[in-house]
C-alpha cells in the first residue's frame, strides 16, 4: 500500500467510525444520508468539527444550509449577528449567543480551510474578523447595559466610549484560528457619569465594564469560551489599572515606555476606529511607536529582542514548534516588525499593521530584495497554514508537530503531501530558510576577529594534535613553566577521556575543534598564574553543555562571552558551579551591562527586577505553573549572577549586593503569593470578610531577609500572619473557613518556594520562627501572634524579631504588625537578666555550631565574628528601646548601631568601627561563599576586627 493509501485510509478510518456516532444524534436520516459525502469529509479530519456536529445538531444544520463550508460573506454574516445580538434581554442569553456564534463560525471555517476551499490569506481575514465581531458586540451590549445602571460616563464633549486596542495578530488582522487575544483598554477623558443621583467617576464605569467584558468572552461555560483574553500588555501589566484614560496612557509612553512596548505597539489597532475619539488616541500612540529619525537606540533594541529570541531558543529547546522554533512564524513577525522600528518614522508606508504589505513594500522601496521578499512571503504563508491546520484538528492553541498518527495524515494531506515526512522535510527547508534570514538582521557590529597570532597556532596544535607531553610543554613553553604545563596536559588528556565516552555528534565534535584552542588561548593570555586551577572549573562547564551545541556555539561564535566566563570562572568556584548547574546562565554574558557601577536605591532596583520579571512572564499563561515556577527561577539565577559578577568585579560594595540579594527575594516573593492566592481564589473564592483588593494576608521576613542582609543562597525565614474573624469562610463554590483558606495559602507558597524543578530550588523558605516553632500553626491569627510574643515566647524569639520586618500585605496588617513588634521589643526588662541569657544562648550556639577542626576561620561563630555582633544589637534593643524608642525603627543591624551610637549607649568611634568590622565580617563571609569555600584564612585584617568585637563584647555584657 502507498503511503498516500496510508494517510487516507487513517483519515477515512476516523470519519467512518464518527459517521457512525452521527447516525445516532437527532439528525433525519433522509437530510443524512443527502449530505453524507460532504460531511464525511470533514469527519474524519477535524475532532472539533465533529464534536459540533455531535452535541450542537442546530448549529451544524445552519452551516450546510448555508454551505457555509464552501464560501460565506463573512461580513454579512457578522452585521446579522451583530444586530440579533443587539435584540438579546439578559447577558446569560448574551453569554450563549456569542459562544454559539463562535461554535458554529469556527466550525464553518476549519471546514473550509481542512478541504481547501479557500487562501490561508483568507482564513486570518476572517478570523479575525470573527474576533473583532465577537468583541465589539459583546463591548456594545455591555457598555448599554452598564449605562442604563450607572449612567453614560461623560466628557468636554459628551459621551465617553472605551477604545479597544487589540494587540499582536488580532491588531494585524491575522489571528490564529485557535488563540489568545491581547486587548489594551482606554478612555478619553476622567469625569463621571450623569446618572440623576448616584454617579459613578468614569474610572470606575470602565473598569467594571472592562470586568464584565474579559468575562464575557474568557468565561469558560458548559458552551466553552469565546477568547482566551490576556490584559498583560497594558501599561504596568498586571500590576497596572485595567483600564487607563488617554492622559494616563500619554504620560506612560513617553516617561517610562519600553523598547519591547514599541515593538508591541507596531500591531496595535482600534477595533472601534468609528469612534470620533480614535484618531486622537492614535495621536498618542505613533510618535511613541514610530521616531522621525533612525536612532541607534532602536538599533540596539532591536539587537537585544533578537538576542532574547535567541535565548529563548537555547533555553526550552523549542524544536518541532512553528511558530517560536528555529525559522518559525515568529521570526518573520520579528523581520518585519523590526524594519518597520527602524524606518517606519521616515517611511509612513511601512506604518500597516498587517504583516504581508509591510514585507511587500520593503521590496519596493529595495531595502530588501524582491526575490527574498517573496520567497519569505512564501514561507511565511506555508508555516501560517501548517499552524491553522494543527489547531483546526481539535481547536487547540498548538504550534507543536504532531506525535499521533491521524493528526499527522491530517497535516500532511492538508497541506498537499503524500507523507508526514515528506512535509517534514519540507518544514525543514522552509525554516531554515527563515532563519537564515532571521540571522541577518540588525547583525553584530564589528564581531571581534581571532587574534592569529603564533601563541593562538600553538594553542589549536596543543589541542587538536595527538602531541606528546614534551611536545605539549614544548609548545607552551613561552607561557607556562614546565610544571604547569605538565599539570594541563594532564587535564586535557583526561577531558578527551570523557569526551569519547559521550556521544556530542559531530557537528558538537567540530564546534569544540574550534572552541577548546580559543579557550586555552584566552586563558593563557587573562589569567596564566592560576590556569592549572581554571581549566577543570572550565572543563566542567564546557562538560556540562557538550550535549547542547546551541551553547557551544554561543561561546565560539562570541569571543567576549568566552572571555567573560574565563574571568568569572577564574574569580569564582561559586558562580562556576551555577553555570555548571544551570547553563542558560551563559546567555547573560552576551551583554553584561550589569558590570557598570550600580549606585541605584532600593525602591528603583525594585521597580526594575518588578518590570523585568513580567516581561519574562509576558508569554506565559498565568495558570500554567510548571512553566511559572521554572521562569522564576531562571529569573533569579540569571539576577544572582549579575549581582555576582558585580560583586567580584568590584562594582557593587557589600552592603549594595545584601541590598539587590535581599529585593530580590521579595519580588520573587510578590509573584510566588499573586500566583498562589489566584490559584487558591480560583477553587475555593476568596475569605468573605475582606474588602476589594484586600488578602487579609501578611509574609513577615526575619533573619537575613528581615534585615537586608541575605546573601548568595540564604534562605528566607519566612512567617505568615492572617486576620480573618473566626466564622469567616471563602465565597465560592467549594467553601472552607478562612483559617483553612489561609494555612493552604501557606502550603501553595511553600510548595512554590521550596519544589525542585529543573533549574532548581527557587528560594530554601523555613517557617520555624512562627509561633510554637515547627508544632505551631503555619499561619496563624495576628492576635495570636501577638499573644504568643506577649506571653510565651523566650528571649531568642524576641531576639529574632528584631530583625523581622513585613515583606507584602494589606496595609492594615503591616501597621497592626509594626504595632505589636514594638510593644514586645520596647517592653522593660531587667537588664542583668537579659544579658545574662544573651551570652548563655551565643555560648550555646557556638558550642553547637563551631568547628574546632576546622583548618580556617567560621567567620559566622568564631569569637569576635558576625553572630558576635549581631547578639550585642539585639540586646541593646531588647534592653534599652523601652528608653529609646528609634531602637526597633529598623530591622537591619547597621542603622540599628546608628540609633544605639544616637542613644548614647556607645560612642561615635565605637559605633564606627562596629559598622566597619560587621562590613568587612560580612565582605569576606560573601568572597568565602564565592570561592566555594566555608573557612577564612586569618590575616592582619581580620584578627585586628576579631579583637576589636571581642573588646567590645566584653564591655557591653561587662565581662572580664
Amino acid at each position: 500500500m502507498s503511503t498516500e493509501k496510508t494517510i487516507n485510509g487513517i483519515i477515512q478510518q476516523h470519519a467512518d467510525e464518527n459517521w457512525q456516532k452521527l447516525q445516532d444524534c437527532d439528525y433525519p436520516a433522509e437530510w443524512l444520508n443527502q449530505h453524507q459525502e460532504t460531511i464525511t469529509e470533514i469527519l474524519g479530519l477535524s475532532p472539533f468539527v465533529t464534536e459540533v456536529a455531535l452535541t450542537k445538531p442546530d448549529v451544524f444544520t445552519r452551516i450546510v444550509k448555508h454551505q457555509w463550508h464552501k464560501k460565506i460573506d463573512i461580513d454579512q454574516v457578522c452585521r446579522e449577528f451583530t444586530s440579533r445580538l443587539a435584540e438579546t434581554d439578559s447577558e446569560e442569553k448574551l453569554l450563549i449567543a456569542l459562544r454559539l456564534f463562535r461554535a458554529e463560525q469556527m466550525a464553518a471555517l476549519a471546514w473550509r480551510d481542512l478541504t481547501n476551499q479557500q487562501t490561508i490569506q483568507a482564513s486570518l481575514t476572517q478570523t479575525s474578523k470573527l474576533a473583532d465581531t465577537l468583541i465589539m458586540a459583546a463591548y456594545n451590549w455591555l457598555y448599554k447595559a452598564h449605562s442604563a445602571r450607572y449612567g453614560v460616563p461623560q466628557g468636554p464633549d459628551g459621551p465617553q466610549p472605551m477604545l479597544i486596542l487589540g494587540m499582536g495578530k488580532l491588531g494585524g488582522k491575522e489571528l490564529n484560528f485557535s488563540s489568545d487575544i491581547d486587548l489594551i483598554f482606554s478612555y478619553p477623558y476622567k469625569g463621571e457619569t450623569d446618572h440623576p443621583r448616584k454617579p459613578i467617576e468614569n474610572q470606575q464605569f470602565f473598569t467594571k465594564l472592562a470586568q464584565r467584558l474579559i468575562a464575557a468572552l474568557n468565561k469558560t461555560t458548559p458552551l466553552g469560551q469565546v477568547f482566551r483574553v490576556d490584559m498583560r500588555l497594558r501599561p504596568f501589566g498586571d500590576s497596572g489599572p485595567l483600564v487607563a484614560h488617554f492622559g494616563a496612557l500619554e504620560d506612560y509612553y513617553q516617561d517610562q515606555g519600553r523598547q519591547w512596548e514599541r515593538y508591541a505597539m507596531v500591531k496595535a489597532r482600534i477595533l472601534n476606529p468609528q469612534s470620533c475619539y480614535a484618531s486622537q488616541l492614535e495621536a498618542i500612540l505613533a510618535p511613541f511607536i514610530y521616531r522621525r529619525y533612525l536612532d541607534f537606540t532602536t538599533i540596539d533594541a532591536i539587537r537585544d529582542m533578537k538576542r532574547l529570541i535567541s535565548k529563548e531558543l537555547r533555553r526550552r529547546r523549542l524544536t518541532g514548534n512553528i511558530k517560536l522554533g528555529a525559522g518559525g512564524i515568529r521570526e518573520v513577525e520579528f523581520f518585519a516588525q523590526s524594519f518597520q522600528l527602524i524606518h517606519g518614522g521616515r517611511e509612513t508606508t511601512l506604518q500597516s499593521r498587517e504583516l504581508h504589505p509591510v514585507l511587500t513594500r520593503l521590496a519596493e522601496l529595495q531595502i530588501i530584495e524582491p526575490q527574498a521578499i517573496n520567497q519569505l512571503l512564501e514561507d511565511y504563508y506555508f508555516l501560517r497554514k501548517a499552524e491553522h491546520t494543527l489547531q483546526q484538528f481539535n481547536d487547540e492553541q498548538t504550534q507543536l508537530l504532531p506525535e499521533n498518527s491521524w493528526t499527522q495524515a491530517v497535516i500532511a494531506k492538508v497541506m498537499a503531501f503524500p507523507d508526514y515526512q515528506t512535509f517534514i522535510s519540507a518544514l525543514t527547508v522552509v525554516m531554515e530558510r527563515v532563519h537564515e534570514q532571521f540571522n541577518q538582521l540588525v547583525s553584530e557590529p564589528g564581531e571581534e576577529q581571532q587574534e592569529q597570532d603564533s601563541l593562538f597556532s600553538r594553542c589549536k596544535d596543543a589541542w587538536l594534535l595527538e602531541v606528546s607531553e614534551n611536545e605539549f610543554c614544548d609548545l607552551l613553553s613561552d607561557t607556562l613553566d614546565e610544571s604547569s604545563a605538565m599539570v594541563l596536559f594532564e587535564q586535557l588528556r583526561d577531558f578527551r577521556g570523557q569526551l569519547s565516552r559521550h556521544r556530542i555528534g559531530q557537528r558538537g565534535e567540530d564546534t569544540l575543534g574550534k572552541l577548546m584552542p580559543e579557550m586555552i588561548y584566552y586563558m593563557l593570555r587573562q589569567c596564566p598564574a592560576n590556569i592549572t586551577q581554571l581549566l577543570p572549573r572550565l572543563i566542567s562547564v564546557i562538560g556540562a553543555i557538550t550535549g547542547r551545541t546551541t551553547y557551544l556555539d554561543l561561546l565560539h561564535e562570541n569571543p567576549d562571552v568566552l572571555k567573560q566566563l574565563i574571568k568569572l570562572c577564574a574569580r569564582s568556584a561559586w558562580i562556576t558551579e551555577q553555570i555548571r548547574s544551570f547553563p542558560l546562565l551563559l546567555d547573560e554574558l552576551l551583554t553584561p551591562l550589569y558590570l557598570q557601577q550600580q549606585q541605584t536605591s532600593l525602591p528603583v532596583v525594585y521597580e526594575e527586577y518588578t518590570d523585568e520579571l513580567r516581561q519574562s512572564l509576558l508569554r506565559v499563561e498565568p495558570d500554567d505553573t510548571e512553566l511559572l515556577m521554572e521562569q522564576w527561577r531562571q529569573f533569579k539565577l540569571c539576577q544572582q549572577l549579575r549581582i555576582a559578577a558585580s560583586d567580584i568585579s568590584g562594582s557593587l560594595p557589600i552592603a549594595k549586593v545584601s541590598d539587590k540579594l535581599t529585593v530580590l527575594a521579595e519580588v520573587i516573593l510578590q509573584a510566588v503569593f499573586k500566583s498562589a492566592w489566584q490559584q487558591l481564589t480560583e477553587k475555593f473564592g476568596a475569605p468573605s470578610h475582606l474588602q476589594q483588593d484586600e488578602t487579609g494576608f501578611l509574609i513577615v521576613g526575619y533573619g537575613k531577609l528581615g534585615g537586608y542582609e541575605l546573601g548568595y543562597g540564604s534562605d528566607l525565614d519566612l512567617v505568615f500572619i492572617h486576620n480573618a474573624p473566626q466564622d469567616s469562610e471563602t465565597n465560592g463554590a467549594k467553601k472552607v473557613s478562612a483559617q483553612q483558606f489561609y494555612i493552604k495559602l501557606a502550603q501553595r507558597i511553600m510548595h512554590l518556594l521550596n519544589t525542585r524543578t529543573l533549574s532548581g530550588q527557587l528560594y530554601e523558605a523555613d517557617l520555624r520562627l512562627r509561633p510554637s516553632g515547627n508544632s505551631g500553626l503555619l499561619c496563624c491569627h495576628l492576635s495570636g501572634f501577638e499573644h504568643y510574643q506577649e506571653q510565651e515566647a523566650w528571649t531568642w524569639e524576641h531576639q529574632a524579631l528584631v530583625r523581622a520586618r513585613s515583606i507584602l500585605g494589606d496595609e492594615t496588617l503591616l501597621e497592626a504588625f509594626r504595632q505589636v513588634r514594638n510593644r514586645v521589643l520596647q517592653r522593660q526588662r531587667e537588664l542583668p537578666s537579659l544579658a545574662e541569657e544573651v551570652v548563655k544562648m551565643r555560648l550555646k550556639m557556638r558550642d553547637h555550631l563551631l568547628d574546632n577542626q576546622a583548618s580556617g576561620l567560621d567567620l559566622k561563630q568564631c569569637e569576635g565574628g558576625i553572630t558576635d555582633i549581631e547578639f550585642m544589637v539585639q540586646f541593646w534593643v531588647l534592653g534599652y528601646s523601652h528608653q529609646f524608642p528609634a531602637l526597633t525603627q529598623w530591622p537591619d543591624n547597621l542603622r540599628i548601631i546608628e540609633h544605639v551610637q544616637q542613644a548614647g549607649l556607645i560612642s561615635k568611634t565605637a559605633a564606627e568601627n562596629l559598622q566597619n568590622a560587621y562590613l568587612t565580617l560580612r565582605d569576606h563571609y560573601h568572597q568565602l561563599t564565592l570561592a566555594g569555600e566555608k573557612f577564612a584564612h586569618s590575616n592582619e585584617e581580620l584578627e585586628a576586627v576579631r579583637k576589636f568585637v571581642t573588646t567590645q563584647w566584653k564591655q557591653t555584657f561587662d565581662q572580664p
